[in-house]
């Protein structure tokens, strides 16, 4: 099946065995167009004497660390042929992944995106207020993590503004104006994790304390980036929600899981706070001893894949992060395949999230 072909599937729509055969197919023609083209690629599977011919299942393909990207300069196009080069994020000293996309692969990031929030926001474009400053999109040829994910998302923007400016201080009455000029639509926010915490969740306090109130419960926030600070200071995803409703009577709250590894393919959470994976993705959780896969209920390491990169080896990751699986094609909320939890980053792996790595400043 071609990826056009794929797109115009629902998302949340197909059963196990139905998206388990669309996904090996995509993912094993994935895994030769990379042999092929991606000579250090070529030489992990060579090294490990990989039979591609042999594998019936998307769980039996060879997975790279993410950490690799910060390694080798790993495309399956030509110089020329890229369009876009895509950083994570890192702290200072860290290196950082370099993602190399040309046309087609960044065309179906955004496609996909857009069917995946949309099945959570409705088809139209909402006024927009983007919880971060606009310096982040500055460079519009070497996107880090968090300016690709406020463009990414910006695409869901009918009319857009930053909350913050470039010293993170809240535009109180930008955003008061921009409320009331749309007051009764719905209204999309977007933030990394801490931020929305730290920046407009804290200063939505000290306002209210003064008088000064948003009501904000016709609005819709998708916040993303790691919870490691948060839940280091003890902060539970249930009381931020709780918290940021009672402060300005926002209700409708998604948290996803990407990386920059392989956007596009965002996992969303859902109304019953499971995080969900699409049929342009899924995930694996894998035992740290052997890397054999865990059962319902076991936590692990998690594995991603994805039926996007065609312009570099990023298809199937093993990321550094722990997880479990909760159920598949099961949850309340109607949506079909994997749902699962992320318990955070292994320990003695790097901080990488957006929202972790901007808060690591916070204890410098």
């Amino acid at each position: 099946m071609s990826y056009e072909a794929l797109l115009e599937i629902p998302p949340y729509s197909l059963e196990k065995e139905e998206k388990k055969k669309i996904l090996t197919e995509r993912l094993v023609e994935l895994t030769k167009l990379h042999k092929e083209k991606c000579p250090e690629y070529r030489a992990i599977l060579n090294s490990v004497d990989f039979d591609i011919d042999a594998v019936e299942d998307y769980e039996q393909l060879p997975f790279l660390p993410v950490r690799l990207f910060k390694e080798l300069e790993l495309k399956s196009i030509e110089k020329e042929g890229v369009v876009k080069t895509m950083t994570s994020s890192g702290t200072s000293g860290q290196s950082v992944s370099k993602i190399y996309l040309d046309r087609v692969t960044s065309s179906n990031q955004q496609k996909t995106m857009v069917k995946i929030v949309s099945d959570y926001t409705g088809t139209g474009r909402m006024p927009m207020v983007i919880l971060d400053c606009p310096s982040v999109v500055k460079n519009r040829l070497m996107f880090s993590a968090r300016g690709a994910g406020i463009l990414g998302f910006s695409i869901f923007g009918s009319k857009k503004i930053y909350a913050f400016n470039d010293d993170m201080q809240l535009d109180t009455d930008g955003i008061k104006e921009f409320c009331e000029a749309y007051r009764g639509e719905k209204i999309l926010l977007f933030g990394f994790t801490f931020m929305v915490w730290q920046h407009f969740y804290k200063e939505l306090v000290r306002l209210k304390e003064k008088g000064i109130i948003f009501d904000l419960s016709n609005a819709i926030l998708i916040h993303g980036g790691g919870w490691k600070k948060l839940v280091n200071e003890a902060v539970s995803q249930e009381e931020f929600k709780q918290r940021l409703k009672d402060v300005c009577g926002l209700d409708s709250i998604h948290d996803y899981y990407g990386m920059v590894e392989q956007t596009g393919c965002i996992y969303m959470q859902c109304e019953c706070g499971h995080l969900h994976a699409s049929i342009f993705s899924d995930v694996i959780i894998r035992k740290p001893e052997d890397f054999s896969i865990c059962n319902k209920g076991e936590k692990g390491i998690i594995q991603v894949v994805s039926a996007i990169p065609e312009s570099y080896p990023g298809h199937s990751l093993l990321t550094e992060d722990e997880g479990e699986l909760l159920g598949e094609d099961d949850c309340p909320c109607g949506r079909k395949g994997k749902y699962f939890r992320i318990y955070g980053r292994l320990k003695n792996a790097e901080i990488r999230g957006c929202s972790d790595t901007y808060a690591a400043k916070f204890n410098e």
